[in-house]
């Protein structure tokens, strides 16, 4: 197993190795190849990522990703863009779930869904024109990635409780009617109970009654933006993994972004980046992810947290709490 380790901006460079040390505790055999990606190495050379570096990503099966900062360059291409369209890492998924202890907006604790979220078309398809004064970008909806995205979801939705929702807005989006229909389609192949919600009031419902979704299906910006609001429903965004899948590689970074005014503080919470690693192990179909739980569970419990929780821990702190259950437990 070859997993890209990128630690990229800001507090990547604290979370990342965290998490590693956390996954050092399996005792799997991993070849870890470490890569210098994001805007300090454009800083230094003018090139963010390379093609070698591109290269050297596709010779491995996995990514485990910190932060990038974005380049204040206007003909900058994202990483992280590249990079999904590249490994062709269709679904971004994005578990919501409270930490024991931890209450967020709603203060409510019993939830537990998934955003599935269509991650290689949609507005993101860059397909764009910018003008002095016309920009236009072209929001990208096709049957097969429609499909693809919705095969997986109710894969996922089987595994659970079989209940699906799609999130749309084809009242005013008419590419939208293509998503919805190509859904629905294959809930009934699965025999996947559904039902569909327009993307606003789909944000109003999951922030008054997140208990009542299981699995969420959505296009590119809706899932961007619903994903992100819900951090709020388990407390901040330094708590909520993410995971990109495509048939051969797969990617996983945490929400968060490189929060520059607290790099190189030693304070950043790597809960994240360490659930990360647990989505990386599922995906791995190792069962001994769950004990990435317990272990986060039982350092909420002592109180061993970053100041953002309102602890006194640092991040390498959190990290080596987490490796010593893991291993005492294993």
């Amino acid at each position: 197993m070859r997993l890209a380790v990128i630690e990229g901006d800001g507090i990547g460079r604290e979370v990342i190795p965290a998490a590693v040390e956390v996954l050092d505790a399996f005792g799997l055999e991993f070849e870890k190849v470490p890569l210098e990606i994001g805007y300090a190495r454009w800083e230094r050379t003018g090139t963010a990522m390379s093609e070698e570096d591109m290269e050297i990503i596709k010779s491995c099966n996995a990514v485990l990703f910190g932060a990038v900062t974005t380049v204040p360059d206007p003909g900058y291409k994202s990483v992280l863009l590249t990079i999904r369209k590249e490994l062709d890492l269709y679904a971004n998924v994005r578990p919501v779930k409270p930490l024991s202890g931890v209450v967020g907006v709603s203060g409510r604790s019993d939830f537990d869904f998934i955003i599935v979220r269509e991650n290689t078309e949609g507005l993101y398809s860059g397909i764009e024109e910018i003008g002095h004064d016309l920009s236009w970008t072209k929001r990208v909806i096709t049957r097969k990635g429609s499909e693809r995205i919705s095969e997986y979801a109710c894969e996922l939705a089987k595994k659970r409780s079989g209940k699906l929702t799609i999130v749309h807005k084809s009242n005013v989006l008419k590419s939208d009617k293509l998503f919805l229909d190509v859904c629905r389609e294959t809930a009934s192949s699965y025999g996947v109970e559904y039902g569909d919600m327009l993307v606003d009031s789909m944000a109003y419902s999951l922030i008054m009654h997140p208990e009542k979704y299981d699995v969420v299906v959505t296009t590119n910006l809706f899932g961007d933006i619903l994903s992100d609001m819900c951090a709020a429903l388990v407390g901040s965004l330094g708590l909520v993994p993410s995971a990109n899948i495509g048939k051969k590689y797969a990617f996983f970074e945490p929400v968060h972004g490189s929060a520059p005014d607290i790099a190189g503080k030693g304070i950043s919470n790597p809960l994240a980046a360490i659930l990360c690693v647990k989505m990386l192990l599922e995906w791995m179909g190792k069962p001994e992810a769950r004990l990435i739980d317990a272990a986060i569970a039982d350092l909420l419990q002592k109180k061993i947290i970053t100041p953002d929780l309102g602890g006194r821990a640092s991040t390498a702190e959190v990290g080596n709490a987490v490796a010593k259950y893991i291993m005492q437990n294993l």
